[in-house]
Formats: C-alpha cells, sequence, structure tokens
C-alpha cells in the first residue's frame, strides 16, 4: 500500500540525500529536509498513511521499539542503507542513568532532528587530556550472531575525560544537524504537564560507522541488551496515537 505523503517524502529524501554527497553537504541538507517533513502541514498527514498500512509496516515494526537512552523510536521511512526516517517519542520521566540526563554518545553516520512537539535539551562535549568529567568510554555496536539480532553490545576501551562545549535548547519548530562523530546528550524538558516531547529524526548513510562510542560514570554496563521490536498491530497503533498527538 502507498500514499500520496509517504511517496513525496520518500521521494523528497531520495532528491535531498541520493547516494550521499560528503559529509558537511549532508548535514546542511539533512536539517533542511526533516524541517521540511516534520513541518505540520505534511507530518500528521504522512503518519496517517503509515498508520493505515503505507510503505513497509512489517519491515518498519522490526525496527521500532523503546531506546535504552529512554524514548521511543517509530520507524517511518527505511531508505537503508542511505538514510532512515523516525519519529522519537520522549516521554516525560524520573532522571535517570549518567548524571541523570542519558548517556553522552556519537552516531554510525550524519544526523538531523526537528522537534515537532514540545522542548529538547542538548549538550555538545570533547574528549579532553584532564579536567572535565570522569567517565568509561564504550564502544557499542549491534549484534548480528544468530539468535541475538540486535542486541545492544557494550565494550569497554577504558577511562576518558569529557569537557563540556555547548549547551543548547530546542522548542517546537527548531532543530539541528550534526556530524557523526559529534559527542552529545539530549533528554525532553518539557514538564509531565505538557505530555510527550516528539521529534522527527534523520538518520542519514554517509560514511557509516560500524560502531558508535558511548560514555558513562558507571564502568560495570551490562555487556548486552535486548532490543524489544513492536508487532505490526502496535507498530500502527502508535503510528496513530502519535497522529493525534501532533495533529492537535
Amino acid at each position: 500500500m502507498a500514499g500520496r505523503r509517504f511517496a513525496e517524502a520518500r521521494r523528497r529524501l531520495e532528491q535531498v540525500l541520493g547516494d550521499g554527497p560528503d559529509e558537511r553537504e549532508t548535514v546542511r541538507a539533512a536539517r533542511a529536509v526533516v524541517a521540511e517533513l516534520g513541518a505540520a502541514g505534511h507530518l500528521p498527514g504522512l503518519l496517517g498513511e503509515l498508520a493505515l498500512g503505507a510503505g513497509d509496516p512489517e519491515g518498519c515494526a522490526r525496527l521500532s521499539y523503546r531506546h535504552v537512552l529512554g524514548f521511543h523510536k517509530l520507524l517511518l521511512i527505511d531508505g537503508s542503507p542511505r538514510h532512515m526516517l523516525r519519529a522519537h517519542i520522549w516521554h516525560p520521566s524520573p532522571p535517570r542513568s549518567f548524571l541523570g540526563l542519558g548517556d553522552i554518545h556519537n552516531h554510525r553516520s550524519a544526523l538531523a532532528s526537528y522537534v515537532v512537539r514540545g522542548a529538547l535539551a542538548m549538550e555538545l562535549y570533547e574528549v579532553t587530556a584532564d579536567g572535565g568529567l570522569a567517565t568509561t568510554r564504550y564502544e557499542e555496536s549491534v549484534s548480528d550472531e544468530p539468535g541475538a539480532e540486535g542486541e545492544w553490545l557494550l565494550r569497554p576501551t577504558g577511562a576518558a575525560r569529557l569537557r563540556l562545549t555547548q549547551t543548547a535548547e530546542y522548542r517546537t519548530g527548531s532543530g539541528y544537524a550534526l556530524a557523526a562523530y559529534t559527542l552529545h546528550r539530549a533528554w525532553a524538558t518539557a514538564g509531565a504537564e505538557a505530555g510527550p516531547t516528539v521529534t522527527l529524526f534523520l538518520e542519514t548513510g554517509v560514511r557509516r560507522r560500524r560502531h558508535t562510542d558511548v560514555f558513562t560514570d558507571s564502568a560495570h554496563r551490562q555487556p548486552a541488551v535486548a532490543k524489544s521490536p513492536l508487532d505490526v498491530a502496535g507498530y500502527l497503533a502508535e503510528l496513530e496515537a502519535l497522529r493525534e498527538l501532533v495533529g492537535g
């Protein structure tokens, strides 16, 4: 099944990103197109078509789950290996994980994010020789072993210190784009009374890395964490609930 909004969004992603220009150009292009697709006049219609079965609901459901950093991720358009368009839903919750705000990490490829609803804070970091935060560095990858597909694997690689370089807050209608190696962490800042924060997230495939780097305050992390993907019915229901949330 296909829909007009879905076909337009998929075509626009292919047009803007194509086979992937260099990373600097990709970052600029990704930021522009994710803001375009996240606009109020476009996204509810796209979500409505997806909730009715447009695209590949079975394949996208397998790659939709609650992320270890605390948000729910729904894959909307799978254009891998060149790009993947997702919705991230950040539900209000008590502080958790590294310093109460989540682990500091980078990504496998350049990305862009646009705040559809609510507000998101972000911090940027860099590795430093002294001072800053004392952390343990992990190399994170995804298992491809039979029977363990989709598990997050964490391998400790030693101590590291990080220096905070920038802080920012992004509210509805704003967004950002980052190169793959940029160290950062993000969390929802809207209060429980405001409901979930929703972001449209575009992962590109330019110079895709086999792993990411994760920095935490714990030297005793569980070495493997299983993903729990949605079934198709649950995935479609989540899409419809998200359409109602952002459409209102």
